[in-house]
């Protein structure tokens, strides 16, 4: 007997655990929903844990849009070491006294990264160039030239500072693309005396936060002994995006079925209020979210169909 095959649609809040890679969360909920069609949203390395959208079914096809949006973490940087990897987890490469440095220090120095910086991307990260990833060239002994890269911190705030175990932890608020690793490397740089990061929890990615986060187990047991209590915990399309709503009426029904253009007068709400190239959510005339549109002049034009 073939087994019954899901169709969930949505974005799942995951708590990816340590241990796991985010293509191991995919792979084990692929076992545990019985379906094909899942894609995260981000990687999160191994050693780290927290936040990871997961997309089921039809939401996969905004998995590049949720990784455009910021992103919070908590992280702990060790100070007075430097390491190949700019975390704990890598081969040590130079070891520093910390005598001297002070919490004002810490402080005053934290303060300069946040903002718009440049960020040179670690060698053992997941970017291509020449279409080889930068670990794998870094394993082979091998140091490319990166170019920095535009980010933005918007918040950092020190929630500990332990001078004795050479530690100290920050909650970070960034953009796409920020390594904290780096961030972490680069603060004992400007510090004088190296760090790196010893741990990472990321807390929020855009409304999905840690504490409505769920297990692999928690996802496994709810969908199984708790199928309605699970939906509940499936986040509609929709609901993640903070566009205008608009619901076709007359030719627009036809239009919208086969993915056409749309124009101002296909709408039953008055569309000629919304900008160039703004997104609109829209719904079909029983009220069913369908797709994306993008304004282009007096028309709409399809950006995403679920």
């Amino acid at each position: 007997m073939t087994p019954q095959k899901n169709t969930f649609n949505g974005i799942l809040n995951v708590y990816k655990e340590q241990g796991y890679t985010s293509h191991d969360v995919v792979a084990k909920l692929r076992g545990i929903l019985k379906q094909k069609k899942i894609g995260h949203t981000g990687t999160l390395d191994p050693a780290a844990e927290g936040v990871l959208p997961v997309c089921l079914g039809k939401a996969t096809k905004v998995c590049e849009l949720l990784t455009d949006k910021d992103k919070s973490y908590r992280a702990v940087c060790k100070l007075g070491v430097e390491t190949d990897t700019q975390d704990m987890t890598g081969t040590i490469l130079k070891e520093y006294d910390v005598t001297g440095i002070s919490e004002q220090n810490i402080r005053e120095c934290v303060e300069k990264f946040v903002g718009d910086i440049k960020q040179i991307p670690p060698m053992y990260s997941a970017l291509k160039v020449n279409g080889k990833k930068l670990y794998e060239l870094a394993r082979e002994g091998k140091i490319i030239e990166r170019k920095p890269r535009d980010i933005n911190i918007s918040k950092i705030d020190i929630i500990d500072i332990d001078l004795d175990n050479k530690t100290f932890t920050m909650d970070v608020t960034c953009s796409k693309g920020t390594y904290i690793r780096t961030l972490c490397h680069d603060i004992g740089k400007e510090l004088g005396i190296g760090a790196a990061m010893e741990n990472l929890v990321r807390t929020r990615v855009t409304v999905f936060e840690i504490k409505d986060a769920l297990t692999l187990s928690d996802i496994e047991f709810l969908s199984k002994e708790k199928p309605e209590k699970f939906m509940e915990k499936v986040y509609s399309v929709d609901s993640l995006f903070e566009y205008s709503k608009l619901s076709v009426s007359g030719d627009g029904i036809r239009y919208l079925q086969n993915g056409n253009t749309l124009r101002e007068k296909d709408f039953k709400e008055n569309a000629g209020n919304i900008s160039e190239d703004e997104k609109v959510l829209v719904y079909d005339e029983n009220n069913n979210f369908r797709a994306i549109y993008q304004k282009k002049g007096k028309e709409f034009k399809v950006f995403r169909m679920f």
